[in-house]
């Protein structure tokens, strides 16, 4: 989701050549990293990419950048396909690509081969361009703008349309219409109310929706709970949140495990909420984190680390803050004044890393600036590989790849960019998958590179 577009104060400059000599605490990062897995209810393989954020949410793929002998093999594309416009990211399961797009006054989802962009099977609905609700900065966007979601159990695929469709479709049935329901047709969901001190903002619904068990949970915002989960395969309510607050911006749910109790946390309009999961308390607060944004622009999602939750974004906080989770609430552990306005942070080896106006990275411990440098804009995003490189993909279509602090602990290291891939803004985030670059723009064109 792009945010909207007021003056902004400049961000703190970082000179490359400065290095905090503050050590990452890696054993107890990898420690961590590994409880984060028990929550996970779907196991997908190496070179699949079945979620927001990869298949484990985070952003971290087990497969290499492709740098080899001081060069980047990264030729022309592969293929390119038109899948329509929206900011959701596409996704990759056993070697077919899924995306969500919008043309035409429907919403449009498709499932291509890998190999050669070929259309495998299309199903659309009516949908409207914008959110029934929505409300500002429409020419920044368009479409739908949640990622697609795959159980791997089922074989089922979910969509969510930024008009509140959550929609369950049978992937191995030629994308068969399982169940269906909106959100805001079942539940009555008022408008966003307005935070901070700016304008009105409200672009539908955004965040991608979790699977946890039999469960797919989704942000409805609605005052019957913030949380609703539905039964996967019926679509049928199962619970709804202790927490009412409005929904957010952010891209997706994060699972998340709180002294042995599984969880689920959301960038809520007004909080960082974490929900239990556990038998007999679904949907209850576990804890919240008070964190408002003027126009509601919260967009990046919380990075989970562990019991520990990274928040940022701009305008009136302007920061980026480490949580910590437990029974008894969230404590700050640390807030620095540096912000990502789209790109949501992926933590790695015990570096946080993000891509907003410049490439930073962070202490995961301390918060404390390692690097900070490239030309970069507002359009932004990144993954880590097995290799320990950042691969960025940025503005209207730079696709660049950077040493990673484990690699270059002093300065930020430019190794590759290929220039000008697309000419609109590249919202929709970066998939590796299959030693395949997925790329997408605004307008919804795909392009795949083969590393």
């Amino acid at each position: 989701m792009p945010p909207a577009k007021p003056t902004q104060p400049t961000q703190p400059e970082l000179s490359p050549a400065t290095h905090w000599a503050a050590q990452p605490a890696h054993i107890v990062v990898l420690l961590l990293l590994a409880a984060v897995s028990i929550a996970r209810t779907t196991v997908a393989r190496a070179d699949d990419w079945p979620q927001w954020r990869g298949a484990n949410q985070n952003g971290i793929v087990g497969e290499s950048s492709g740098w080899e002998g001081g060069a980047w093999p990264l030729g022309e594309a592969d293929w390119t396909i038109q899948v329509g416009a929206g900011g959701a990211a596409p996704i990759v399961v056993k070697n077919r690509v899924y995306t969500i797009g919008w043309s035409e006054e429907r919403d449009h989802v498709r499932c291509h081969s890998t190999a050669d962009g070929q259309e495998i099977w299309h199903q659309s609905y009516p949908c409207p361009q914008y959110g029934r609700r929505s409300e500002g900065d429409k020419g920044l966007y368009s479409g739908p703008s949640a990622s697609p979601t795959f159980d791997l159990e089922t074989g089922y695929l979910f969509t969510l349309s930024t008009d509140g469709d959550l929609i369950c479709w049978d992937a191995s049935q030629d994308g068969r219409r399982v169940w269906g329901v909106n959100f805001y047709d079942r539940f009555d969901v008022a408008q966003r109310p307005l935070v901070g001190s700016r304008r009105l903002r409200d672009y539908g619904y955004t965040a991608a929706p979790l699977i946890h068990g039999d469960w797919l949970i989704a942000e409805v915002g609605d005052d019957q709970g913030n949380l609703i989960a539905f039964s996967k395969r019926t679509g049928e309510t199962v619970w709804t949140s202790q927490s009412t607050d409005a929904a957010g911006h952010t891209g997706g749910l994060v699972p998340l495990v709180v002294d042995n109790l599984p969880c689920v946390a959301v960038l809520t309009i007004r909080n960082l909420l974490v929900a239990r999961l556990d038998a007999g308390h679904e949907g209850e607060t576990l804890a919240e984190f008070p964190w408002v944004t003027d126009f509601a622009n919260s967009i990046a999602t919380p990075a989970v680390v562990g019991h520990s939750v990274l928040l940022t974004s701009e305008y009136n906080q302007y920061a980026i803050c480490r949580i910590d989770i437990s029974r008894a609430g969230a404590k700050l552990v640390w807030k620095q004044p540096y912000a990502s306005g789209v790109c949501s942070p992926v933590v790695h080896r015990g570096y946080i890393y993000w891509c907003w106006r410049g490439l930073y990275c962070l202490d995961f411990a301390t918060g404390k600036p390692i690097w900070r440098g490239g030309r970069f804009g507002d359009t932004g995003s990144l993954l880590v590989t097995s290799d320990d490189r950042l691969i960025v993909w940025a503005d209207r279509g730079e696709l660049v790849l950077v040493e990673s602090a484990q690699r270059e602990p002093d300065a930020y290291k430019e190794l590759a960019r290929k220039r000008k891939i697309f000419a609109s803004d590249v919202w929709p985030h970066i998939v590796l998958a299959g030693s395949r670059l997925f790329c997408k723009d605004r307008e919804g064109n795909l392009k795949c590179f083969r590393l």
